[in-house]
């Protein structure tokens, strides 16, 4: 039989247990609340506005002054502000190059550099190179070659491919150029080497780069 003696300590231990666990609740409480207040009040006052600066952005020909957050990419200044969405967002981390953009003829991944660091600049998207009428050379050497097919990354390759075509006739060695003092040309090692940060999921790769070498002979 069992006796109080074994018993009630046992009560005595379960009962002082989940009283200290519910004083211990009870004392948190009043803290929780006191930072969620002060939280909400924060996130409802419009007073405290964010900061922004102006820049001059002169995209395709066009001049466009923004005042903008000084933390805004130069890829979502593009796509959110002057509503060029050709430019796409793709990893966001500079990995994939379905941003690339040309930058004062030199291309750049927009998705990893600010729009307040390019006032003034001169800057090239997809929609700059050519119209439906009349498109650009890379444009009508993808479209001749099937040179896309879910078409997401193809305004990054093509303005990629314009930038790779101008370092190469600007004589900028790559690493896998043989010798860097010679005269550079678009062979399809140099092509793809020089591509290799544009990132194709449906793999079109091979009917790019005879989109691209077609481009370079007709300027050759």
């Amino acid at each position: 039989m069992t006796t109080d003696s074994t018993i009630f300590p046992e009560m005595r231990r379960r009962g002082l247990l989940a009283g200290s666990l519910a004083s211990a609740a009870g004392a948190l409480m009043p803290i929780a609340d006191g930072q969620a207040q002060p939280m909400r009040a924060s996130a409802g006052d419009t007073s405290a506005q964010v900061p922004t600066m102006q820049v001059d952005l002169k995209v395709n020909g066009r001049s466009h002054n923004l005042s903008l957050d000084a933390r805004t990419t130069l890829l979502d200044a593009l796509r959110e502000h002057l509503q060029l969405t050709g430019s796409k967002k793709g990893c966001d981390h500079g990995q994939c190059g379905a941003c690339t953009v040309i930058v004062n003829g030199r291309r750049i991944n927009s998705c990893l550099t600010l729009a307040v660091m390019h006032d003034g600049d001169d800057i090239t998207t997809i929609e700059g190179l050519g119209t439906p009428g009349k498109l650009h050379p890379m444009q009508a050497a993808f479209v001749k070659h099937d040179g896309f097919q879910c078409g997401y990354c193809t305004p990054g390759q093509i303005c990629s491919a314009v930038g790779t075509l101008a370092e190469i006739r600007a004589g900028i060695p790559s690493h896998v150029s043989v010798d860097i003092t010679a005269l550079q040309r678009a062979t399809p090692e140099e092509i793809r080497e020089r591509m290799s940060g544009n990132i194709c999921r449906c793999g079109a790769y091979a009917n790019m780069l005879d989109a691209i070498q077609e481009v370079a002979g007709g300027q050759a």
